[in-house]
């Protein structure tokens, strides 16, 4: 019998537990039991983009009843329970993108030293990162003392190198200074840091209930509030849109005026707020949206995949040092505790410096 939380693709918040029973695998296939994984507004940005990005495509769920359910993606640690393929064997472990389900079967394909690549039919036009499944004893972001630490952040690190990188990439568009929306989430803190080791002056953006946390980071040059994007000083900047707050964006674009020299879009961690009656023709550069494996493709033909690896590596290991002076790890045990975190999620009543480590 499988466990999987399942989310309604046109209403978030009807999220519900469902089982089926496991199904006999087929030639060259492989179980995975899902151990744990991590619970963060990251998960959110997933099924808000669900849709436009094709994050619902990984793990496809069922339509009854006019409803078109999906399968929350997670970042976790799998163990092969069995295996009809000849590249993996029982009690491996890896780490990568999962179901929040209880197990995973795969098509093991492209394996190395390092891990291997799902190549069951349906995921093959999507982005190969979210593909590859790595061996825990070989993947050198891995840390046996760290492994809550990693669910939580590695994804979102991930995103938030190559926010950096592509930045760099471009010479930060000519700008000294770089603003970032939802600036408590942990993309943007991940991002600050990186951001903050190149020497950019970084302004934190965010709401009045997080002001005391973003502060006490000790991370960003600046802490404004939405209300106060006025406050901003005028000078070459690029914007960062974490939170996908229309009106936010608007309004940063307006003020800014010619000093924004880039408008990047990376997030949606306030998926649900009202819609801007003031939209319109926006001031200044259009917003394009950064999607990471883009730049990732590009960076593993400069730097080979293994220069690519060592880069992050060396990054995370760092971030994550300074990260234990405010991450604070949750364990959640049960279908039931899931799907209620899941469902704090979406509504917004998560502490910042809150993570959650999931075991059904």
């Amino acid at each position: 019998m499988t466990t999987s939380l399942t989310i309604n693709q046109g209403d978030l918040r009807d999220a519900r537990i469902a089982t089926s029973p496991s199904r006999a695998l087929g030639f060259g296939e492989s179980r995975l039991l899902i151990e744990s994984f991590g619970l963060t507004s990251n998960n959110i940005t997933y099924a808000d983009m669900g849709n436009a990005m094709g994050y619902w495509q990984f793990f496809p769920g069922p339509h009854v009843d006019d409803v078109t359910w999906g399968h929350l993606p997670v970042w976790g640690f799998g163990r092969v329970d069995e295996s009809t393929s000849a590249a993996l064997s029982p009690g491996q472990r890896v780490f990568g993108y999962f179901p929040c389900a209880t197990e995973l079967i795969v098509t093991p394909g492209r394996v190395d030293d390092s891990g291997f690549s799902d190549v069951v039919i349906h995921r093959q036009p999507l982005p190969s990162v979210y593909n590859r499944y790595a061996f825990v004893l070989t993947d050198p972001l891995y840390d046996e003392n760290a492994e809550g630490t990693l669910m939580l952040l590695r994804p979102l690190f991930v995103t938030s190198f190559t926010v950096d990188d592509f930045l760099a990439d471009n010479d930060d568009f000519g700008a000294t200074t770089i603003v970032l929306s939802s600036a408590s989430s942990k993309t943007a803190i991940a991002s600050a840091f990186l951001l903050k080791q190149r020497g950019l002056r970084v302004v934190a953006l965010t709401s009045d209930t997080n002001v005391r946390f973003t502060s006490s980071l000790d991370l960003y040059d600046d802490v404004v509030t939405y209300e106060l994007i006025d406050n901003l000083a005028r000078t070459a900047t690029v914007y960062i849109d974490v939170a996908g707050r229309r009106d936010v964006t608007r309004r940063v674009h307006e003020h800014l005026d010619k000093q924004l020299r880039y408008s990047m879009i990376v997030g949606d961690t306030h998926w649900d707020a009202t819609p801007d009656d003031a939209a319109g023709t926006l001031v200044g550069p259009a917003p394009t949206l950064l999607f990471a494996p883009t730049q990732i493709a590009k960076r593993r033909s400069d730097w080979g995949r293994d220069g690519f690896e060592n880069r992050v590596a060396s990054s995370w290991h760092t971030f994550t040092q300074w990260s234990t002076t405010w991450l604070e790890e949750i364990p959640i045990e049960g279908a039931d505790d899931i799907r209620a975190t899941y469902l704090n999620l979406v509504n917004g009543r998560i502490d910042p410096r809150v993570g959650h480590v999931c075991r059904f």
